[in-house]
């Protein structure tokens, strides 16, 4: 939910060369009828030419009513509140970020109707809390993930933001919304034939697990003499990949630097939803 949805929607109506999320209401010979989600479903029109490349021969191949499709802003007339739309000339990528930035936008609106809810329907309180936010955020769902992300630093950050609102912010967005989580890991061969060469593996891998780093776990798991797995967990791939290799890097020069020998190999890697 962008700073744009904060208006009322009378005043709302889409810019040329924007993406607009459109719900199909009646097919025509001519094109197809539509109503735009965000915009107060207003009506607007997409022409045959502008389906496809080409001649398109049935419409109902690419719009069956109650479909749910992106489409471009090509032409619009506000004082007749006339818009024409394009499908061809939305790209695949387009059309991806679009649905994203839709999903995006339902998220926080959830999140806004929880808060209110929790705060007794207060809709002063949640404008109040709108406002805040978005003058430091680019939208409400990058507020809320950020809070969902971080907890109390993020919260902290937010200027002007009453205490008695804080708890109850970081609390639903926590709750609502869901951190992606990736995990890499590997396999290490590690063998230290000094007298001390247990406290020297020991202290190799303690010495990964204490590290601090925000947004990122790292584990090793003991999986019989003389193998050892290590698991990185982070918020993406470049992180983990990075996290990782400082890991491995470390426990490899205290092996070496005990005379000992080390080898890492690496083990598939995967995404996951905590």
């Amino acid at each position: 939910m962008s700073a744009r949805e904060t208006q009322t929607q009378q005043q709302l109506m889409p810019e040329e060369g924007e993406l607009v999320l459109a719900t199909v209401n009646e097919i025509s010979p001519h094109g197809v009828y539509v109503s735009l989600d965000e915009y107060n479903r207003l009506r607007a029109f997409l022409h045959i030419s502008e389906i496809a490349t080409g001649w398109v021969r049935d419409i109902s191949r690419y719009a069956k009513p109650g479909q749910k499709i992106v489409l471009k802003v090509i032409r619009l007339n506000r004082t007749r509140r006339e818009i024409d739309l394009s499908l061809r000339q939305v790209s695949g990528e387009e059309k991806r970020q679009k649905i994203i930035e839709v999903k995006k936008s339902e998220k926080a609106r959830t999140i806004l109707d929880a808060l209110k809810s929790h705060l007794g329907n207060d809709e002063k309180a949640v404008r109040e809390i709108q406002d805040i936010l978005l003058n430091q955020y680019d939208s409400l769902y990058d507020a809320f993930e950020d809070i969902a992300r971080r907890g109390q630093k993020a919260i902290l950050r937010v200027e002007g933001l009453p205490p008695n609102y804080a708890g109850p912010l970081e609390a639903i967005s926590e709750e609502k919304i869901v951190i992606p989580i990736v995990e890499v890991r590997g396999i290490m061969d590690i063998r230290v034939k000094t007298p001390d060469g247990i406290e020297v593996i020991k202290n190799a891998l303690k010495s990964v697990e204490e590290t601090k780093a925000s947004g990122v776990s790292v584990k090793t798991v003991y999986l019989g003499t003389p193998r050892y797995r290590l698991i990185v967990k982070a918020e993406n791939y470049k992180v983990a990949e990075r996290a990782i290799q400082n890991a491995r890097e470390k426990i490899e020069a205290a092996i070496q630097k005990a005379k000992g020998k080390f080898s890492f190999t690496r083990e598939g890697s995967r995404k996951q939803l905590e």
